[in-house]
């Protein structure tokens, strides 16, 4: 069973890496594409980190990046903080998939001070919190200003999901998992009267809770929960939206045998089904035939083995200055093979091949310019994508 990729126990011979990863720079090149072949650096940033999962920025030059363990570390100039940003240790349940998962700062962060986070509280239950930052001090948040937005009981330990985003459109998205086990026991993914297996859209704007926006597709739909935008997903290791255009892009970690991209175009309504558990990327999952009518099906899969992966790192449309080559091209990786790829709509969503990592790839960022980077979970080393 293919699992999301925040699982200590996956170490895949780091140690034969050790010295590449200290190194000034690791200079890789990409794989033959159709067109030529393009240097590529993976250029250090931070060292020192514990099992990094989330790397964000709140709109200045310094990085944000969540450990699992429950620290969010600010990175300022190639500096590592000592002093977390929070620390949120004591109130989370940690370890496989669980832990803090998800980070996210508004646009109007600077004026609000106000920012989300997403983990798994004592209990094993999703948890969606917000935070002030402490006043005078911009790097400390205020610990005691948590306000809990909304919980979700977890039946399982895995398939938490985790990511959160603020949209082009303002309102918070929220990734949760199927609940965990295999196979969707439960049957979650095609419920609409539970959060698990979904992408919420919530307003936060208010200066208490949030509320649900008018237009989300199931508002007046007895049964269903309003709070939810799409549904049909297995547990979505990291979406994100194009800061350009808008575009969605679900990273949607698979079952037995396929990993998948799912692609939404700016301006596209809610109510979108991507299909699990009928589909597991492009094909019927335990079925020989299956009814994929109103479902919408990923632009992007692969398949399980050792030439690609068994567990998908969702990335970004790449918008920085540093790498043209790499522009307007949705980035994004295998865990466990460490394998990174690029694909587009004018290419056809073909994966096209950029360096082998030699590390497991647990999620990427933006700076506030554009540019990537890319976190390794077991040496806790960052990179910034170069050339």
């Amino acid at each position: 069973m293919s699992e999301q990729p925040t699982l200590p126990q996956r170490r895949y011979g780091l140690g034969a890496y050790a010295g590449a990863l200290t190194a000034l720079a690791i200079t890789l090149a990409l794989a033959a594409c159709t067109q030529n072949v393009v240097a590529q650096r993976l250029v250090p940033v931070a060292d020192g980190l514990r099992q990094p999962v989330v790397i964000t920025n709140a709109g200045d030059e310094r990085l944000f990046v969540a450990e699992q363990s429950g620290a969010i570390r600010i990175v300022r100039s190639g500096e590592l903080l000592r002093e977390p940003f929070l620390d949120l240790s004591g109130e989370l349940s940690t370890g496989g998939e669980r832990g803090l998962l998800g980070l996210a700062f508004p646009v109007d962060y600077g004026a609000t001070g106000r920012f989300y986070v997403y983990y798994t509280g004592n209990g094993g239950q999703t948890v969606l919190s917000r935070f002030t930052v402490t006043p005078g001090n911009p790097d400390r948040a205020n610990p005691e200003s948590e306000e809990v937005l909304l919980t979700q009981a977890q039946p399982y330990s895995n398939h938490n999901g985790g990511q959160i985003a603020f949209g082009p459109d303002g309102f918070l998205y929220v990734g949760l998992g199927d609940g965990g086990s295999g196979g969707d026991p439960q049957g979650n993914g095609q419920s609409l009267g539970t959060f698990l297996g979904k992408l919420l859209r919530l307003d936060v704007s208010g200066e208490r809770g949030y509320a649900v926006p008018s237009d989300n597709p199931f508002v007046e739909r007895d049964g269903a929960l309003p709070e939810i935008w799409a549904y049909g997903i297995r547990n979505p290791w990291r979406f994100s939206f194009d800061r350009d255009t808008g575009d969605l892009y679900i990273a949607d970690v698979g079952q037995d045998a396929y990993e998948e991209v799912n692609f939404t175009p700016a301006g596209t309504a809610g109510g979108l089904n991507y299909g699990w558990k009928v589909m597991e990327g492009l094909h019927c999952y335990a079925a020989s035939s299956c009814d994929q009518t109103g479902l919408t099906l990923p632009v992007l899969e692969y398949p399980h083995g050792p030439q690609w992966g068994t567990s998908i790192t969702g990335g970004y449309v790449y918008r920085g200055a540093e790498v043209p080559a790499l522009q307007g091209n949705y980035v994004f990786a295998d865990f466990v093979s460490g394998r990174v790829w690029s694909t587009s709509a004018a290419d056809g969503w073909a994966p096209r091949p950029l360096f082998e990592t030699g590390f497991n790839v647990s999620t990427f960022g933006e700076d506030a310019a554009g540019e990537l980077y890319i976190a390794a979970y077991d040496s806790g080393m960052i990179y910034r994508v170069g050339r």
